[in-house]
């Protein structure tokens, strides 16, 4: 029946009045409480964002119903105590007849009437619905209507509102009308005797006889056996269409006596117990704990607050708790009673001091403590002694029952059937959806434990490390299933809380561990146990502790790559006074018995790494990356579109978000670190919660890239700015959708914006080539520095300021534009210092210490500088990255410095310690002298300098003069004893050594000089150049002669004989012609158009009947050096062949590619024999790390060394990789082998010197 049209009008008259007034949840408990309305109207009124908003929602909804509706929210306004709203509609409420009939209200108190009849508990004083619960129990309810008898159990663990959602579930109009019209029967059972049960059946007997008007002096039941009878009887005959609830049920043996073949509902912690008796069952398991909002919506109605006014403490208590019902309703209860006592409830829930959370209820159980000693009461001894060994395990940790099998020391059969009883008494939860199942308990239960034993927890944790060394007295899990994860993670936890020290001393110390644990499970993990337990461990050793910790730190990201590389090879560049080395070469000398190759760095004094840590975050390049404001975290994003952060101390992964739909550009943490900001290039910048990885807003004004995002630097007035190609700054109040202001100005992209170390302006950064200054509280512009007209205008490019940094006094504001760092004096806008740096690379970011003179300065040459403002001098190199540095930023304390590169790696800094770093770097073009035990090395440096040096003591033998044109090769001779260097400009000089004496300057190349080479017993040196020329040159006299035909650059020649009468030359240009040339003549002797594209390489077999080309054309050709004729046209690379090499016999061809595939071929019949590849491709989208440059067989050409990103040696017959080397570098670009194949040499791109003896 439709609402009367005067009850419509009243409510349409006064909603105003009701909306401002009204708290709907109070009406909406009365209104469900009369059967009017649903739970699921209820929850999309609750979900309103404002209580008006709700009061709106509720009165549409009661305009919407019946006069029955009207009346029940008249009623709910009278029992709430809002006479004066109740007098507005009291008027015009509808009729009620008197006649026989029942009344309308009769009918809204239907629900009500049969609930109370039946027993079952009003609602709660203070009552959150759980919706999808509900759903779940009816659903369950309405099957039995097809059964004359059947049970649904509702179970869970201890406080898990089971009870309250029972009783909700029948609270509904047609539920009870279609399924249960003969009534519902409420019976709390709980942990009884017999005697007691007797007395409760008797009971509900003697109440379903008086609804029936029997004869009051029947007599009650004297037995169970007779009480079930009278039951049975009562339920199938006189109630047949109702519903028995039995609340609480602990023994099988006491449901037995209700298996009387009608319809029960039962909660109970025990899921198992339905097995016992006979009918349909369906099962209803109800989840732990609620969502965070609906327990702060408990503690909200509680306390009388809205859940935003809530105080911080209230979300540390639902963490705490996971949200326990129970727990919930119990904090709040105390809470009405003492409101200012949320940080005093706090500490004892985090110090466990459950008896003190205690609180009289209609719960059986006052204190927390007595409903989980009650579990595990009801197990039998032995169980409970098994089940006090969960003490151990680790909040939110999932454990196989292969772990408990080794720490019981039972059959894992007997095991699984023990942990399913746990499970069943709701006493441990069980993750089905993994194989094999994975168990775990509540945080709650483990908190019990844990106080409850913690006299015992040290021997809980000496049982599993002994249980575990037992198992595995022969060797270590390394399967790498469930089990294997939880003993590698986990044995340290246990050692270390067991009190264990030299067991943990012996395992932490070990390099066989650090491999095993490595390999399983990622770097992360190890380096944070070298954290937590370094108390633990600096008691053992502090030196040795500090040794495997800087290990991992700096070789970490290495271990996370797949194939899994080589721990103790990577160990062996650790200092020889280093535990880890130690270890590592005594490894190294047994295996190398075998066969197995390893190589030690003889030159270690010339790698200086300075960072602390370095972290492999994403695939792609990482575009942002700052600190948190307490320090313990660092924030990351990039092309990969996710945010990922992860503990500064260890880089364990913390979370990982997938944020953006594009890749995004920056990220930053609130003053608070609660809040992380990411933007990106799909427009929008988006704001998370840190803790639970949500989504809290979405901003879409940007029209166009949004390329940085920052907070004010405190919480006094939370603000976020926003800048982007759009040409527009934006600064955001969080708790509104639209921007607070829009700031105007820049007529060009902006590309960065800063707020000032108190907040009051704001700077900003554009391709226009302008600094602004913005006033925050008016968002007014302040000022503009013309950065540009700094610039020289002969220098004809734009200026883009790329960023902009304050000091930490305020009083200055320092900008990035091209290859300079301008520093202005804010008050004034004059400029105080300008720092230029390399004319080849630009500064992509700059950032200014917050707690000293220190200015951070990232590179796209993928260099770090830091430099001191005060002196104006350069402070360190921070060398390392293999790309583009996009981001610098210190640590709040300006202890640290990270920054983050196109190469994928987030690197940390020590400020102190990088101030040491004076290392000087060599260029890639060099040339080596193995004579007996000497290694001789000349190469230029990064100061254009020759140098020539003694590769086992690194000492420098000469040094030249900076020279103003650079130097790009250069080759030594023996006798007489000296080198020549080639330069840009075309001019040669050979210089004596060691008197660095200039014995001869040679001119005649008009462009770069690519390659040189001292032949004839040193008389004779030949060069070649991009002048497309080849110079043989008697350098002692200037005599030269003039090879020309090639018509492009010559990048290489090679002597057709190694015999000094020898006077046939070959070469090979990009213009894809191989010549042949008399030297002596200069005749030129054969021609041959060998390939479509650049030839890159070219190599002759050592017995001098073939050579063989390599080409951009991604193919590779094998000639005839009688015939001069093409014999096999070698193709399968996918990639340009940049390389090649044939082996000492003559017999294989290996060939390698810029995609760092290598291939083996057959020299007889041209047929590929191998393809030398890795697994997969690693983080460059490489096989090798990169192009493969540089080819070496060895003496019995059965190993194969090759260069790209790193060095690999190779098993020539099974084309396996047998060892690789990691530089701190990339890009090597080639490497010279000693004759015995034992020494090798090269430099990386960021000029290392790299000189590897073979250990044996």
């Amino acid at each position: 029946m439709a609402l009367e049209e005067r009850a419509r009008s009243s409510l349409m008259r006064f909603h105003h009045q009701l909306e401002q007034d009204i708290k709907p949840q109070f009406l909406m408990d009365h209104m469900i409480s009369d059967g009017v309305m649903t739970v699921d109207e209820e929850e999309k009124i609750r979900i309103q964002p404002t209580r008006k908003d709700q009061a709106a929602a509720l009165i549409k909804l009661v305009l919407e119903k019946d006069n029955r509706c009207f009346i029940s929210f008249y009623n709910a306004l009278v029992k709430e105590a809002y006479d004066d709203l109740a007098r507005l509609l009291q008027k015009d409420l509808p009729d009620v007849s008197v006649d026989g009939n029942k009344s309308s209200f009769d009918s809204l108190s239907y629900v009500q009437r049969v609930l109370s009849e039946g027993g079952v508990p009003q609602r709660p004083v203070v009552f959150v619905s759980r919706p999808e619960l509900l759903n779940k129990v009816r659903e369950k309810l309405y099957l039995l209507q097809k059964d004359a008898g059947g049970w649904v159990t509702v179970f869970g663990m201890a406080g898990s509102g089971k009870s309250v959602l029972a009783a909700e579930a029948v609270r509904d109009h047609g539920l009870i009308e279609e399924c249960f019209p003969g009534g519902v029967h409420w019976l709390s059972i709980g942990q009884l005797e017999k005697p007691d049960l007797l007395v409760k059946i008797q009971s509900l007997c003697f109440r379903l006889e008086q609804s029936q008007d029997s004869q009051s002096n029947i007599r009650p039941p004297t037995s169970l056996d007779e009480a079930k009878e009278r039951l049975r009887f009562l339920m199938l005959r006189r109630y047949p269409r109702s519903l028995l609830i039995l609340d609480d049920i602990w023994d099988s043996s006491v449901l037995k006596v209700f298996d009387i073949h009608c319809r029960i509902l039962l909660t109970t912690r025990n899921r198992s117990l339905a097995d016992s008796v006979s009918g349909p069952k369906y099962e209803v398991e109800v989840e732990s704990g609620l969502d965070d909002k609906k327990a702060l919506e408990i503690l909200a109605l509680y306390t009388n607050m809205s859940s935003n006014t809530l105080p911080e403490e209230a979300r540390s208590i639902v963490r705490e708790c996971k949200g326990s019902p129970l727990v919930v309703s119990l904090i709040g209860a105390l809470l009405k009673e003492k409101p200012d006592r949320w940080p005093y409830y706090l500490r004892q829930l985090q110090q466990k001091q459950f008896k003190r959370i205690k609180k009289s209820t209609s719960y059986d159980y006052h204190a927390l403590d007595q409903a989980m000693a009650a579990s595990i009461e009801v197990l039998p001894d032995e169980h409970r002694e098994l089940y006090k060994d969960l003490t151990v395990l680790e909040k939110d940790v999932k454990i196989p029952a292969k772990v408990l099998s080794v720490l019981w020391d039972l059959e894992p059969e007997e095991v699984e059937d023990i942990l399913q009883e746990f499970v069943n008494k709701s006493l441990l939860f069980v993750d089905r959806n993994s194989k094999p199942h994975l168990y775990y308990l509540h945080d709650l239960q483990l908190d019990f434990l844990v106080e409850h034993y913690r006299n015992q927890i040290e021997s809980l944790h000496s049982k599993v490390v002994h249980q575990y060394q037992h198992h595995y007295r022969e060797a270590p899990p390394m399967s790498g299933d469930e089990e294997c994860l939880y003993w590698i993670r986990f044995l340290t936890y246990h050692m270390a809380k067991a009190n264990l020290s030299q067991e943990l001393y012996s395992l932490m110390f070990s390099l066989d561990w650090v491999c095993i644990k490595a390999k399983i499970m990622g770097p992360a993990h190890l380096i944070n146990d070298y954290v937590e337990y370094g108390p633990i461990l600096d008691q053992e050793n502090s030196e040795v502790r500090s040794q495997f910790q800087e290990f991992l730190s700096l070789s970490g990201h290495r271990l996370e790559q797949r194939p899994f590389p080589d721990v103790v090879q990577l160990a062996l560049s650790q200092p020889h006074s280093s535990e880890v080395y130690k270890q590592a070469r005594q490894q190294a000398l047994n295996r190398a018995k075998s066969g197995k190759l390893y190589f030690e760095l003889i030159n270690k004094s010339s790698v200086e790494n300075l960072s602390r840590l370095v972290i492999h975050p994403h695939l792609g390049s990482i575009y942002s990356a700052c600190f948190s404001h307490d320090g313990t975290k660092i924030a990351s994003c990039g092309a990969s579109k996710t945010l990922k952060v992860f503990k500064s101390t260890s880089g364990e992964k913390l979370s990982e978000i997938q944020a953006h739909d594009e890749e995004v550009l920056c990220c930053a943490f609130s003053p608070d670190d609660r809040l992380l900001a990411t933007c990106s290039s799909d427009r929008k910048v988006k704001l998370w919660n840190i803790q639970q990885g949500k989504l809290l807003r979405v901003f879409e004004e940007h029209e166009e890239q949004v390329n940085h995002c920052e907070f004010t630097n405190t919480t006094r007035r939370l603000l976020l700015a926003t800048c982007s190609n759009d040409s527009l700054l934006k600064i955001w109040n969080l708790n509104k959708p639209s921007s607070q202001n829009t700031l105007f100005g820049h007529s060009e992209p902006v590309n960065h914006c800063c707020f000032s170390p108190d907040d009051s302006y704001l700077s900003t950064s554009s391709n226009d080539g302008t600094v602004k200054l913005f006033q925050v509280s008016s968002a007014n512009e302040w000022k503009t520095i013309d950065v540009k007209s700094f610039f020289s205008e002969s220098e004809n490019e734009e200026v883009l300021v790329k960023c902009s940094t304050w000091t930490g006094d305020g009083t200055r504001i320092i900008c990035a534009a091209r290859n300079a760092v301008l520093v202005f004096d804010v008050q004034t806008s004059d400029m105080l210092l300008e720092i230029r740096t390399n004319r080849l690379s630009t500064v992509q970011y700059c950032h200014a210490c917050p707690t000293s003179n220190l200015l951070a300065l990232a590179f796209s040459n993928y260099a770090v500088e830091l430099w001191d403002l005060e002196e104006n001098k350069k402070m360190a190199d921070c060398s390392g990255h293999l790309s583009w540095v996009q981001r610098v930023q210190f640590s709040s304390d300006g202890s640290q410095l990270l920054s983050c590169s196109d190469d994928q790696t987030v690197r940390l800094w020590e400020t102190k310690k990088v101030h040491t770093s004076s290392a000087i770097c060599l260029k890639r073009d060099s040339d080596v002298i193995f004579h007996d035990e000497e290694i001789i090395v000349s190469a230029a440096d990064n100061c254009n300098r020759l140098q020539v040096r003694d590769g086992r003591t690194g000492s420098v033998l000469f040094q030249s003069e900076e020279l103003p044109s650079r130097i790009r090769c250069t080759c030594l001779c023996r006798n007489p004893s000296a080198v020549l260097l080639g330069q840009e400009n075309g001019e040669l000089q050979v210089l004596e050594l060691p008197s660095g004496k200039l014995l001869a300057t040679l001119l005649g190349h008009t462009k770069t000089v690519l390659h040189c080479q001292f032949c004839h017993g040193g008389q004779t040196l030949i060069t070649s150049s991009e002048d497309a020329t080849i110079r043989v040159w008697r350098w002692k006299s200037g005599e030269c002669k003039v090879l020309q035909g090639h018509k492009e650059q010559v990048r290489c020649f090679s002597l057709l004989s190694d015999s000094t009468n020898e006077s046939k030359l070959l070469s090979w240009s990009f213009d894809g012609t191989v010549k042949v040339w008399d030297i002596e003549s200069g005749e030129k002797l054969q021609d041959m158009e060998a390939h479509q594209g650049a030839i890159l390489s070219c190599h002759i077999s050592p017995d001098g009947c073939l050579f063989a080309t390599t080409s951009a054309d991604k193919t590779t050709k094998l000639w005839s050096c009688e015939s001069w004729q093409c014999v096999f046209t070698l193709r399968g690379h996918h990639e340009c062949v940049r390389s090649c090499r044939f082996s000492w016999d003559s017999k294989r061809l290996a060939t390698g590619d810029d995609n760092g595939e290598i291939r083996i071929w057959r020299v007889e019949d041209g047929s590929l024999l191998k393809v030398c590849a890795q697994e997969s491709k690693d983080g460059t989208d490489s096989l090798h790390g990169g192009w493969v440059t540089d080819l070496h067989f060895s003496p019995n050409n059965s190993v194969l060394v090759s260069t790209g990103g790193y060095i690999k040696w190779w098993n020539v017959a099974r084309g396996e990789a047998l060892q690789t080397f990691y530089p701190s570098g990339s890009a090597l670009k080639k490497i010279h082998v000693s004759p015995d194949f034992s020494t090798f040499v090269t430099i990386d791109n960021i000029g290392i010197l790299y000189i590897l003896k073979r250990v044996a």
